[in-house]
Protein backbone atom coordinates (compact mmCIF):
# COMPACT_ATOMS: atom_id res chain seq x y z
CA UNK A 1 0.00 0.00 0.00
CA UNK A 2 1.47 3.41 -0.94
CA UNK A 3 1.88 5.87 1.91
CA UNK A 4 1.32 9.65 1.98
CA UNK A 5 2.44 12.00 4.75
CA UNK A 6 0.34 15.14 5.17
CA UNK A 7 1.38 17.93 7.55
CA UNK A 8 0.16 21.39 6.56
CA UNK A 9 -0.50 24.76 8.14
CA UNK A 10 -2.66 25.84 5.19
CA UNK A 11 -5.68 23.53 5.37
CA UNK A 12 -7.26 24.66 2.07
CA UNK A 13 -8.46 21.63 0.11
CA UNK A 14 -6.82 19.25 2.58
CA UNK A 15 -9.78 16.97 3.30
CA UNK A 16 -10.70 16.51 -0.38
CA UNK A 17 -7.06 15.83 -1.29
CA UNK A 18 -6.64 13.27 1.47
CA UNK A 19 -9.97 11.67 0.61
CA UNK A 20 -8.86 11.39 -3.01
CA UNK A 21 -5.56 9.77 -2.00
CA UNK A 22 -7.36 7.37 0.30
CA UNK A 23 -9.69 6.32 -2.52
CA UNK A 24 -6.59 5.55 -4.61
CA UNK A 25 -5.34 3.15 -1.96
CA UNK A 26 -2.97 5.44 -0.02
CA UNK A 27 -2.41 5.10 3.69
CA UNK A 28 -2.48 8.59 5.19
CA UNK A 29 0.00 9.52 7.91
CA UNK A 30 -0.38 12.87 9.63
CA UNK A 31 0.52 15.10 12.55
CA UNK A 32 -1.12 17.42 15.10
CA UNK A 33 -3.72 19.79 13.74
CA UNK A 34 -3.62 18.21 10.28
CA UNK A 35 -4.45 14.83 11.75
CA UNK A 36 -7.36 16.27 13.71
CA UNK A 37 -8.71 18.04 10.62
CA UNK A 38 -8.64 14.77 8.66
CA UNK A 39 -10.32 12.79 11.40
CA UNK A 40 -13.00 15.48 11.78
CA UNK A 41 -13.63 15.15 8.03
CA UNK A 42 -13.96 11.39 8.31
CA UNK A 43 -10.72 10.63 6.47
CA UNK A 44 -8.83 7.65 7.98
CA UNK A 45 -5.34 8.67 9.05
CA UNK A 46 -2.49 7.29 11.16
CA UNK A 47 -0.65 9.46 13.67
CA UNK A 48 3.07 9.99 13.06
CA UNK A 49 3.69 8.90 16.65
CA UNK A 50 2.21 5.48 15.79
CA UNK A 51 4.63 5.19 12.87
CA UNK A 52 7.74 6.29 14.79
CA UNK A 53 6.83 4.61 18.05
CA UNK A 54 7.83 7.85 19.76
CA UNK A 55 5.51 10.59 21.00
CA UNK A 56 5.57 14.21 19.83
CA UNK A 57 7.74 16.09 22.35
CA UNK A 58 8.86 19.59 23.28
CA UNK A 59 5.46 21.15 22.54
CA UNK A 60 5.50 19.65 19.07
CA UNK A 61 8.99 20.85 18.18
CA UNK A 62 9.98 17.23 17.56
CA UNK A 63 7.56 14.88 15.84
CA UNK A 64 8.69 13.97 12.31
CA UNK A 65 12.46 14.10 12.88
CA UNK A 66 12.86 10.34 13.05
CA UNK A 67 14.51 7.59 10.93
CA UNK A 68 11.13 5.92 10.33
CA UNK A 69 10.02 9.13 8.59
CA UNK A 70 13.20 10.25 6.87
CA UNK A 71 14.26 6.73 5.96
CA UNK A 72 10.90 6.32 4.24
CA UNK A 73 11.39 9.61 2.43
CA UNK A 74 15.00 9.22 1.32
CA UNK A 75 15.15 5.56 0.27
CA UNK A 76 15.72 5.06 -3.43
CA UNK A 77 13.50 2.40 -4.94
CA UNK A 78 16.37 -0.02 -5.43
CA UNK A 79 17.00 -3.31 -3.72
CA UNK A 80 19.87 -2.19 -1.47
CA UNK A 81 17.81 0.65 0.06
CA UNK A 82 14.58 -1.34 0.18
CA UNK A 83 16.38 -4.16 1.91
CA UNK A 84 17.59 -1.76 4.60
CA UNK A 85 14.05 -0.46 5.07
CA UNK A 86 12.78 -4.02 5.59
CA UNK A 87 15.61 -4.69 8.03
CA UNK A 88 14.55 -1.71 10.16
CA UNK A 89 10.81 -2.15 9.61
CA UNK A 90 10.46 1.19 7.76
CA UNK A 91 7.72 1.73 5.20
CA UNK A 92 8.54 3.88 2.14
CA UNK A 93 6.68 7.18 1.85
CA UNK A 94 5.52 7.88 -1.69
CA UNK A 95 3.95 11.35 -1.34
CA UNK A 96 4.49 14.28 0.99
CA UNK A 97 2.23 17.32 1.28
CA UNK A 98 3.75 19.96 3.54
CA UNK A 99 3.49 23.71 3.82
CA UNK A 100 5.31 25.51 6.55
CA UNK A 101 4.38 27.36 9.72
CA UNK A 102 3.06 30.86 8.89
CA UNK A 103 6.22 32.76 9.78
CA UNK A 104 5.64 35.72 7.44
CA UNK A 105 2.06 36.16 8.59
CA UNK A 106 3.10 36.01 12.24
CA UNK A 107 5.90 38.58 12.09
CA UNK A 108 3.76 40.90 9.96
CA UNK A 109 1.53 41.52 12.97
CA UNK A 110 2.40 44.57 15.09
CA UNK A 111 4.24 43.92 18.32
CA UNK A 112 5.41 40.37 17.61
CA UNK A 113 8.48 39.60 19.71
CA UNK A 114 11.35 37.17 19.38
CA UNK A 115 9.75 34.40 21.42
CA UNK A 116 6.61 34.21 19.31
CA UNK A 117 8.55 34.55 16.07
CA UNK A 118 10.93 31.74 16.98
CA UNK A 119 8.04 29.36 17.65
CA UNK A 120 6.80 29.85 14.08
CA UNK A 121 10.13 28.84 12.54
CA UNK A 122 9.42 25.40 11.09
CA UNK A 123 12.08 22.70 11.43
CA UNK A 124 10.46 19.39 10.59
CA UNK A 125 8.58 20.78 7.62
CA UNK A 126 11.62 22.04 5.66
CA UNK A 127 13.46 18.82 6.51
CA UNK A 128 10.67 16.71 5.02
CA UNK A 129 10.34 18.95 1.98
CA UNK A 130 14.04 18.81 1.21
CA UNK A 131 14.20 15.06 1.75
CA UNK A 132 11.21 14.41 -0.50
CA UNK A 133 12.43 16.85 -3.15
CA UNK A 134 15.91 15.28 -3.13
CA UNK A 135 14.27 11.91 -3.70
CA UNK A 136 11.67 13.19 -6.17
CA UNK A 137 12.20 10.31 -8.65
CA UNK A 138 10.48 8.19 -5.99
CA UNK A 139 8.50 10.69 -3.89
CA UNK A 140 5.92 13.26 -4.98
CA UNK A 141 6.27 16.47 -2.94
CA UNK A 142 3.46 19.04 -2.78
CA UNK A 143 3.73 22.47 -1.14
CA UNK A 144 0.89 24.37 -2.80
CA UNK A 145 -2.77 23.44 -2.12
CA UNK A 146 -3.61 24.76 -5.59
CA UNK A 147 -1.67 21.78 -6.98
CA UNK A 148 -3.79 19.16 -5.22
CA UNK A 149 -6.22 18.51 -8.12
CA UNK A 150 -3.42 18.14 -10.68
CA UNK A 151 -1.47 15.84 -8.35
CA UNK A 152 -4.50 13.62 -7.79
CA UNK A 153 -5.03 13.38 -11.53
CA UNK A 154 -1.36 12.54 -12.04
CA UNK A 155 -1.45 9.88 -9.33
CA UNK A 156 -4.38 8.23 -11.10
CA UNK A 157 -2.56 8.26 -14.44
CA UNK A 158 0.95 7.68 -13.12
CA UNK A 159 3.09 10.80 -12.55
CA UNK A 160 5.77 11.47 -15.15
CA UNK A 161 9.30 12.69 -14.53
CA UNK A 162 8.49 16.24 -15.66
CA UNK A 163 5.80 16.63 -13.00
CA UNK A 164 8.04 15.16 -10.31
CA UNK A 165 10.82 17.61 -11.14
CA UNK A 166 8.43 20.56 -11.32
CA UNK A 167 7.01 19.79 -7.87
CA UNK A 168 10.49 19.24 -6.41
CA UNK A 169 11.71 22.55 -7.82
CA UNK A 170 8.71 24.27 -6.27
CA UNK A 171 9.45 22.64 -2.91
CA UNK A 172 13.08 23.80 -2.89
CA UNK A 173 11.98 27.32 -3.85
CA UNK A 174 9.36 27.27 -1.07
CA UNK A 175 11.96 26.28 1.51
CA UNK A 176 14.51 28.82 0.25
CA UNK A 177 11.96 31.66 0.37
CA UNK A 178 11.01 30.65 3.90
CA UNK A 179 14.60 30.91 5.11
CA UNK A 180 15.01 34.22 3.27
CA UNK A 181 11.99 35.60 5.12
CA UNK A 182 13.48 34.58 8.47
CA UNK A 183 16.80 36.28 7.73
CA UNK A 184 15.04 39.41 6.49
CA UNK A 185 13.01 39.63 9.70
CA UNK A 186 16.08 39.11 11.89
CA UNK A 187 17.84 41.98 10.08
CA UNK A 188 14.75 44.16 9.74
CA UNK A 189 16.15 47.03 11.81
CA UNK A 190 19.34 47.40 9.76
CA UNK A 191 19.28 50.21 7.20
CA UNK A 192 21.44 48.07 4.91
CA UNK A 193 21.13 44.43 6.04
CA UNK A 194 24.23 42.27 6.07
CA UNK A 195 22.44 39.71 3.90
CA UNK A 196 19.95 40.14 1.08
CA UNK A 197 18.45 36.76 0.23
CA UNK A 198 16.16 37.49 -2.69
CA UNK A 199 13.39 34.95 -3.13
CA UNK A 200 11.50 35.86 -6.27
CA UNK A 201 8.83 34.11 -8.28
CA UNK A 202 7.80 34.85 -11.83
CA UNK A 203 4.48 36.67 -11.70
CA UNK A 204 3.98 37.69 -15.31
CA UNK A 205 5.61 36.98 -18.67
CA UNK A 206 5.80 40.23 -20.62
CA UNK A 207 5.39 40.86 -24.32
CA UNK A 208 9.14 41.45 -24.55
CA UNK A 209 11.97 43.21 -22.71
CA UNK A 210 13.34 46.66 -23.43
CA UNK A 211 13.58 45.60 -27.09
CA UNK A 212 11.55 43.01 -29.02
CA UNK A 213 14.50 40.58 -29.26
CA UNK A 214 14.79 40.45 -25.44
CA UNK A 215 12.66 38.22 -23.24
CA UNK A 216 11.12 39.99 -20.25
CA UNK A 217 9.07 39.14 -17.19
CA UNK A 218 7.88 40.65 -13.94
CA UNK A 219 8.99 38.88 -10.77
CA UNK A 220 7.66 39.48 -7.28
CA UNK A 221 9.02 38.69 -3.86
CA UNK A 222 7.69 35.38 -2.58
CA UNK A 223 5.06 35.93 0.09
CA UNK A 224 4.28 39.52 -0.87
CA UNK A 225 2.06 41.28 -3.35
CA UNK A 226 2.51 44.73 -4.82
CA UNK A 227 0.07 46.97 -6.61
CA UNK A 228 1.00 45.39 -9.92
CA UNK A 229 -0.53 42.13 -8.71
CA UNK A 230 -3.94 43.79 -8.39
CA UNK A 231 -3.83 45.62 -11.74
CA UNK A 232 -6.79 44.97 -14.02
CA UNK A 233 -6.11 45.44 -17.72
CA UNK A 234 -9.37 46.37 -19.39
CA UNK A 235 -8.14 46.57 -22.96
CA UNK A 236 -5.14 47.07 -25.19
CA UNK A 237 -2.07 45.11 -26.21
CA UNK A 238 -0.03 42.90 -23.91
CA UNK A 239 2.35 44.73 -21.59
CA UNK A 240 6.06 44.99 -22.26
CA UNK A 241 8.99 45.55 -19.90
CA UNK A 242 9.08 49.29 -20.60
CA UNK A 243 5.31 49.64 -20.21
CA UNK A 244 5.67 48.45 -16.61
CA UNK A 245 8.86 50.39 -15.93
CA UNK A 246 7.44 53.66 -17.25
CA UNK A 247 3.99 53.19 -15.72
CA UNK A 248 5.46 52.41 -12.31
CA UNK A 249 7.45 55.67 -12.35
CA UNK A 250 4.46 57.72 -13.55
CA UNK A 251 2.08 56.17 -11.02
CA UNK A 252 4.40 56.85 -8.09
CA UNK A 253 4.89 60.46 -9.11
CA UNK A 254 1.13 60.94 -9.52
CA UNK A 255 0.55 59.84 -5.93
CA UNK A 256 3.51 61.91 -4.75
CA UNK A 257 1.79 64.97 -6.20
CA UNK A 258 -1.68 64.17 -4.91
CA UNK A 259 -4.21 61.41 -5.55
CA UNK A 260 -7.42 62.58 -7.16
CA UNK A 261 -6.13 65.94 -8.37
CA UNK A 262 -2.84 65.24 -10.14
CA UNK A 263 -2.09 64.11 -13.67
CA UNK A 264 1.26 62.86 -14.91
CA UNK A 265 2.41 62.03 -18.41
CA UNK A 266 5.72 60.17 -18.65
CA UNK A 267 7.99 58.99 -21.44
CA UNK A 268 10.97 56.69 -20.91
CA UNK A 269 10.31 56.79 -17.15
CA UNK A 270 10.69 60.60 -17.09
CA UNK A 271 7.79 63.00 -16.63
CA UNK A 272 7.13 65.17 -19.67
CA UNK A 273 4.09 66.78 -18.09
CA UNK A 274 2.59 67.01 -14.62
CA UNK A 275 -0.12 69.21 -13.16
CA UNK A 276 -2.31 69.78 -10.12
CA UNK A 277 -5.88 71.03 -10.40
CA UNK A 278 -9.26 70.80 -8.76
CA UNK A 279 -10.30 67.96 -11.07
CA UNK A 280 -8.56 65.31 -13.16
CA UNK A 281 -9.78 66.62 -16.51
CA UNK A 282 -8.23 70.03 -15.94
CA UNK A 283 -5.05 68.49 -14.55
CA UNK A 284 -4.74 66.16 -17.55
CA UNK A 285 -5.20 69.00 -20.04
CA UNK A 286 -2.46 71.04 -18.33
CA UNK A 287 -0.09 68.06 -18.13
CA UNK A 288 -0.59 67.30 -21.82
CA UNK A 289 -0.01 70.91 -22.89
CA UNK A 290 3.42 70.88 -21.23
CA UNK A 291 4.91 68.72 -24.00
CA UNK A 292 2.40 67.34 -26.55
CA UNK A 293 5.20 66.02 -28.78
CA UNK A 294 6.72 63.85 -26.04
CA UNK A 295 3.30 62.74 -24.80
CA UNK A 296 2.83 60.69 -27.96
CA UNK A 297 3.34 57.02 -27.05
CA UNK A 298 3.80 57.83 -23.38
CA UNK A 299 2.15 56.82 -20.12
CA UNK A 300 -0.79 58.76 -18.69
CA UNK A 301 -1.22 58.37 -14.92
CA UNK A 302 -4.49 59.63 -13.43
CA UNK A 303 -4.88 58.70 -9.74
CA UNK A 304 -8.67 58.99 -9.70
CA UNK A 305 -11.70 57.89 -11.71
CA UNK A 306 -11.76 58.53 -15.45
CA UNK A 307 -15.24 59.67 -16.49
CA UNK A 308 -16.65 60.09 -20.00
CA UNK A 309 -15.50 63.71 -20.30
CA UNK A 310 -11.92 62.88 -19.38
CA UNK A 311 -11.96 59.84 -21.68
CA UNK A 312 -12.99 62.05 -24.59
CA UNK A 313 -10.11 64.40 -23.81
CA UNK A 314 -7.64 61.50 -23.83
CA UNK A 315 -8.99 60.17 -27.13
CA UNK A 316 -8.83 63.64 -28.72
CA UNK A 317 -5.07 63.80 -28.08
CA UNK A 318 -2.32 61.75 -29.76
CA UNK A 319 -2.33 58.17 -28.53
CA UNK A 320 -0.76 57.04 -25.29
CA UNK A 321 0.73 53.57 -24.95
CA UNK A 322 -0.57 53.15 -21.38
CA UNK A 323 -3.35 54.81 -19.39
CA UNK A 324 -3.46 53.96 -15.71
CA UNK A 325 -6.13 55.16 -13.27
CA UNK A 326 -7.86 54.20 -10.02
CA UNK A 327 -11.13 53.51 -11.82
CA UNK A 328 -13.15 54.02 -15.00
CA UNK A 329 -16.73 54.86 -15.86
CA UNK A 330 -18.27 52.29 -18.20
CA UNK A 331 -18.64 54.93 -20.92
CA UNK A 332 -14.91 55.63 -20.70
CA UNK A 333 -14.00 51.98 -21.14
CA UNK A 334 -16.36 51.65 -24.11
CA UNK A 335 -14.81 54.69 -25.78
CA UNK A 336 -11.25 53.41 -25.29
CA UNK A 337 -12.21 49.99 -26.66
CA UNK A 338 -13.53 51.65 -29.84
CA UNK A 339 -11.07 54.49 -30.34
CA UNK A 340 -7.86 53.34 -28.64
CA UNK A 341 -7.81 49.57 -29.20
CA UNK A 342 -4.06 49.20 -28.66
CA UNK A 343 -3.74 51.49 -25.63
CA UNK A 344 -3.21 49.48 -22.45
CA UNK A 345 -5.97 50.59 -20.09
CA UNK A 346 -5.00 49.68 -16.53
CA UNK A 347 -6.95 50.00 -13.29
CA UNK A 348 -4.76 49.96 -10.20
CA UNK A 349 -4.57 50.67 -6.51
CA UNK A 350 -2.08 53.03 -4.89
CA UNK A 351 1.62 52.09 -4.91
CA UNK A 352 3.10 50.58 -1.78
CA UNK A 353 6.14 51.68 0.15
CA UNK A 354 9.41 51.47 -1.68
CA UNK A 355 11.96 49.00 -0.40
CA UNK A 356 15.68 48.82 -0.97
CA UNK A 357 16.70 49.62 -4.54
CA UNK A 358 18.96 47.18 -6.37
CA UNK A 359 20.93 47.64 -9.56
CA UNK A 360 23.03 44.86 -11.02
CA UNK A 361 26.76 45.31 -11.58
CA UNK A 362 29.37 42.67 -12.37
CA UNK A 363 29.33 40.00 -9.68
CA UNK A 364 26.54 41.47 -7.59
CA UNK A 365 24.34 44.49 -6.98
CA UNK A 366 24.50 48.07 -5.86
CA UNK A 367 21.95 48.57 -3.07
CA UNK A 368 20.58 51.76 -1.59
CA UNK A 369 17.66 53.03 0.40
CA UNK A 370 14.91 54.76 -1.59
CA UNK A 371 15.15 58.53 -1.99
CA UNK A 372 12.38 60.23 0.03
CA UNK A 373 11.23 63.60 -1.24
CA UNK A 374 10.68 65.81 1.81
CA UNK A 375 8.89 69.07 1.14
CA UNK A 376 9.47 71.16 4.27
CA UNK A 377 9.46 74.92 3.74
CA UNK A 378 10.51 75.40 7.35
CA UNK A 379 13.77 73.54 6.63
CA UNK A 380 14.49 75.37 3.38
CA UNK A 381 16.40 78.64 3.23
CA UNK A 382 15.71 81.66 1.05
CA UNK A 383 19.16 83.08 0.24
CA UNK A 384 18.24 86.01 -2.02
CA UNK A 385 16.83 89.47 -1.43
CA UNK A 386 13.69 88.50 -3.35
CA UNK A 387 11.22 86.25 -1.52
CA UNK A 388 8.96 83.78 -3.35
CA UNK A 389 5.28 84.70 -3.56
CA UNK A 390 2.76 82.14 -2.33
CA UNK A 391 2.05 81.01 -5.90
CA UNK A 392 5.76 80.73 -6.55
CA UNK A 393 6.14 78.62 -3.41
CA UNK A 394 3.49 76.23 -4.76
CA UNK A 395 5.24 76.07 -8.11
CA UNK A 396 8.62 75.56 -6.42
CA UNK A 397 7.23 72.60 -4.46
CA UNK A 398 5.68 71.08 -7.58
CA UNK A 399 8.85 71.52 -9.64
CA UNK A 400 10.93 70.11 -6.78
CA UNK A 401 8.82 66.93 -6.52
CA UNK A 402 8.76 66.36 -10.27
CA UNK A 403 12.50 67.01 -10.52
CA UNK A 404 13.24 64.28 -7.96
CA UNK A 405 11.48 61.76 -10.25
CA UNK A 406 13.44 62.86 -13.34
CA UNK A 407 16.72 61.44 -14.62
CA UNK A 408 19.81 63.55 -13.86
CA UNK A 409 20.89 66.08 -14.71
CA UNK A 410 17.34 67.36 -14.34
CA UNK A 411 15.68 70.75 -14.55
CA UNK A 412 11.93 71.34 -14.20
CA UNK A 413 10.04 74.58 -14.89
CA UNK A 414 6.63 75.02 -13.26
CA UNK A 415 4.05 77.78 -13.48
CA UNK A 416 0.44 78.07 -12.39
CA UNK A 417 0.31 74.59 -10.87
CA UNK A 418 1.77 72.80 -13.89
CA UNK A 419 5.22 71.47 -14.73
CA UNK A 420 5.45 73.27 -18.06
CA UNK A 421 8.84 71.92 -19.18
CA UNK A 422 11.33 69.21 -18.25
CA UNK A 423 14.99 68.97 -19.20
CA UNK A 424 16.08 65.43 -18.35
CA UNK A 425 19.13 63.20 -18.47
CA UNK A 426 21.75 65.72 -19.59
CA UNK A 427 25.47 65.56 -18.88
CA UNK A 428 25.55 69.36 -18.59
CA UNK A 429 23.19 71.16 -16.23
CA UNK A 430 23.04 74.27 -18.37
CA UNK A 431 22.01 72.07 -21.32
CA UNK A 432 19.14 70.75 -19.18
CA UNK A 433 18.09 74.34 -18.41
CA UNK A 434 18.25 75.32 -22.07
CA UNK A 435 16.19 72.28 -23.12
CA UNK A 436 13.56 73.14 -20.49
CA UNK A 437 13.57 76.77 -21.64
CA UNK A 438 13.03 75.74 -25.25
CA UNK A 439 10.15 73.45 -24.30
CA UNK A 440 8.59 76.07 -22.05
CA UNK A 441 8.44 78.55 -24.95
CA UNK A 442 7.70 81.47 -22.64
CA UNK A 443 5.21 79.64 -20.40
CA UNK A 444 7.59 79.66 -17.42
CA UNK A 445 7.48 83.45 -17.12
CA UNK A 446 6.95 84.37 -13.48
CA UNK A 447 7.18 80.69 -12.47
CA UNK A 448 9.66 78.40 -10.79
CA UNK A 449 12.69 76.31 -11.68
CA UNK A 450 13.90 73.22 -9.78
CA UNK A 451 17.31 71.62 -10.12
CA UNK A 452 18.04 68.15 -8.75
CA UNK A 453 21.60 69.18 -7.78
CA UNK A 454 23.53 72.39 -7.27
CA UNK A 455 24.36 74.81 -10.07
CA UNK A 456 28.13 74.55 -10.59
CA UNK A 457 28.20 77.90 -12.42
CA UNK A 458 25.93 80.88 -12.76
CA UNK A 459 25.18 80.09 -16.42
CA UNK A 460 22.30 77.77 -15.48
CA UNK A 461 20.66 80.50 -13.37
CA UNK A 462 21.13 83.04 -16.15
CA UNK A 463 19.53 80.65 -18.66
CA UNK A 464 16.56 80.16 -16.33
CA UNK A 465 16.21 83.92 -15.90
CA UNK A 466 16.31 84.36 -19.67
CA UNK A 467 13.36 81.95 -19.86
CA UNK A 468 11.39 84.22 -17.50
CA UNK A 469 11.71 82.12 -14.35
CA UNK A 470 11.22 84.17 -11.17
CA UNK A 471 12.15 81.66 -8.45
CA UNK A 472 14.67 78.82 -8.24
CA UNK A 473 14.94 75.87 -5.87
CA UNK A 474 18.15 73.83 -5.63
CA UNK A 475 20.19 71.92 -3.00
CA UNK A 476 23.16 74.28 -2.86
CA UNK A 477 26.60 73.08 -1.85
CA UNK A 478 28.68 74.25 -4.80
CA UNK A 479 32.00 76.02 -4.19
CA UNK A 480 30.48 78.76 -6.34
CA UNK A 481 27.21 79.09 -4.38
CA UNK A 482 27.97 82.76 -3.65
CA UNK A 483 28.36 83.50 -7.37
CA UNK A 484 25.16 81.60 -8.17
CA UNK A 485 23.21 83.48 -5.47
CA UNK A 486 24.69 86.75 -6.69
CA UNK A 487 23.46 85.93 -10.20
CA UNK A 488 19.94 85.35 -8.87
CA UNK A 489 20.03 88.68 -7.05
CA UNK A 490 21.25 90.45 -10.17
CA UNK A 491 18.36 89.00 -12.14
CA UNK A 492 15.79 89.78 -9.44
CA UNK A 493 15.05 86.09 -8.78
CA UNK A 494 14.19 84.37 -5.51
CA UNK A 495 16.37 81.39 -4.67
CA UNK A 496 15.65 78.62 -2.16
CA UNK A 497 18.27 76.13 -0.94
CA UNK A 498 17.05 72.75 0.33
CA UNK A 499 20.34 71.16 1.35
CA UNK A 500 19.26 67.86 -0.19
CA UNK A 501 20.25 66.52 -3.60
CA UNK A 502 17.95 64.24 -5.62
CA UNK A 503 20.04 62.60 -8.31
CA UNK A 504 18.27 59.84 -10.24
CA UNK A 505 20.27 57.67 -12.62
Amino acid sequence: MPRALLSVSDKRGLADFARGLSSLGYEIVSTGGTLQTLRDAGVPAVAVADVTGFPEILDGRVKTLHPRIHGGLLARREEAHLSELREHDITPIDLVAVNLYPFRETVARPGVGWAEALETIDIGGPSMLRAAAKNHPSVLVVVDPDDYPAVLEAVRAGPDEALRRSLARKAFAHSAAYDAAIVAWMERDEALPEHLNLALERAEVLRYGENPHQHGARYREVGSRGWWDSVVQHSGMALSYLNLFDADAAWRLAFELGAGRAAVIAKHANPCGAALAGDLTTAYAAAFEADPKSAFGGVVALPGTVDAELARAVVANPKADVLIARGFASEALELFARKRKNMRVLEAGPPGERGLELRRIDGGFLVQQPDPVRVERSEWKVVTRAQPTEQQWRDLELAYRVCAFTSSNAIVFAAGGSAVAVGAGQQSRVDAVEIAAKKAAGRARGGACASDAFFPFRDGVDAAADAGVAAVIQPGGSIRDEQVIEAADERGMAMVLTGERHFKH
